[in-house]
């Protein structure tokens, strides 16, 4: 997923299989001759990180990459010395990991960010993002030492215009959930290669979940701070669109009606989304199921009441939807996923009998 696949000079030997095979990924100079660190140390920073323009300075002393994956998600560790990094528009196009999202922790040293015309210098000890999607820009001084989580966009559930704001700005600042993040955020990627498959897919979980609640927290104390109060709501509705997934009586107007405002109104605060009300609760169930079905826990529940669970009524539709968002069938996601987890195949352990159309797609 995050190896680059243009062609290179130098080619990086890894201690291990690729991440993509679901084992830990090493690079380390170490042991390297001078004459070689820096083109090495440039392609690894472009394989952890997907297509970047690295610059660094003729002479490397030092340089390290630990990358593990943690379900959806990759804990990266990253030790060397100063760079440049950039990601531009062209490099975007042909790269295939535009849509995630990187939450970094700067243990040691500074950090100077830009990313959607905003710029930001970042001192140890600070949680930032950085969206994959958008050109980005890196300046790293001195020696530094970063942890990080790469996940996907979409699971942060904040919408473009959400993201854009939330990005290339510190996290979480002197707040006490800020304060919990980064600290969680260290422990986990520090023991991201110690888990059993199953137990990192539901702590990746818990770490999807603590850091969107510190950007919705940041989000709103934004809000607060400016005269739009549409934007507050927004936050509102949204918040009581992920309570109610599962209530397949969850509609637009039922949703106005809640917040006593106009079904027009409710609408026009959602066209900074991307979205309509109906497409953004229609993207929060799939990504709710897709969840329920890669988890080892509900093996036992059938693809089609996994669907009715969130809100699906019809399940040749559901089937039709996943497939269009997230490429393969709902029943070819849970194969993978279970495999990977160690799980036996899904098909054998329901001994090939459908439930429904939606089980067979």
């Amino acid at each position: 997923m995050w190896i680059n696949t243009q062609v290179r000079a130098v080619r990086i030997v890894l201690e291990k299989s690729e991440i993509r095979s679901g084992a830990a990924v090493r690079y380390t100079t170490a042991g390297l001759p001078a004459s070689r660190r820096r083109a090495y140390w440039r392609e690894a920073l472009s394989s952890t990180f997907g297509s970047v323009d690295t610059k660094v300075p003729a002479e490397v002393d030092h340089g390290s990459i630990h990358a593990s994956p943690l379900g959806p998600l990759q804990a990266v560790t990253v030790e060397g010395d100063a760079h440049r990094a950039e990601r531009s528009r062209r490099l975007i196009a042909g790269s295939d990991n535009e849509e995630f999202v990187v939450v970094k922790l700067l243990n040691r040293g500074t950090v100077h960010v830009e990313q959607n015309s905003r710029e930001s210098s970042m001192a140890a000890g600070q949680l930032f993002m950085y969206d994959m999607a958008r050109p980005i820009r890196l300046i790293v001084p001195e020696r530094f030492r970063t942890q990080s989580l790469v996940m996907p966009r979409q699971a942060l559930g904040l919408g473009e215009s959400g993201l854009q704001r939330i990005t290339a700005v510190p996290l979480g600042g002197d707040s006490p959930l800020g304060r919990l993040v980064g600290s969680f955020l260290s422990g986990l990627v520090d023991t991201a290669d110690t888990y059993q498959p199953h137990t990192g897919a539901s702590v990746a979980d818990h770490a999807v979940s603590l850091i969107r609640t510190l950007a919705e927290e940041q989000l709103g104390q934004d809000l607060r701070d400016a005269p739009d109060a549409s934007r507050m709501l927004l936050l509102r509705v949204q918040a009581y669109i992920n309570e109610h997934l599962a209530d397949r009586n969850l509609t637009p107007e039922t949703i106005a009606r809640h917040h006593h405002v106009s079904l027009r109104y409710l609408h026009k605060i959602f066209e900074h989304e991307g979205l309509t009300v109906s497409r953004w609760i229609h993207r929060r169930r799939l990504e709710q199921c897709h969840r329920a079905l890669g988890d080892p826990r509900k093996v036992g529940r059938a693809i089609a009441a996994v669907a009715h669970d969130w809100g699906f009524v019809n399940a040749p539709h559901f089937s039709r939807s996943f497939k269009s968002v997230y490429g393969v069938s709902p029943r070819e996601w849970r194969n993978t996923a279970l495999s990977a987890a160690g799980e036996p195949d899904y098909a054998q352990r329901s001994g090939g009998t459908t439930a429904c159309p939606a089980d067979t797609a």
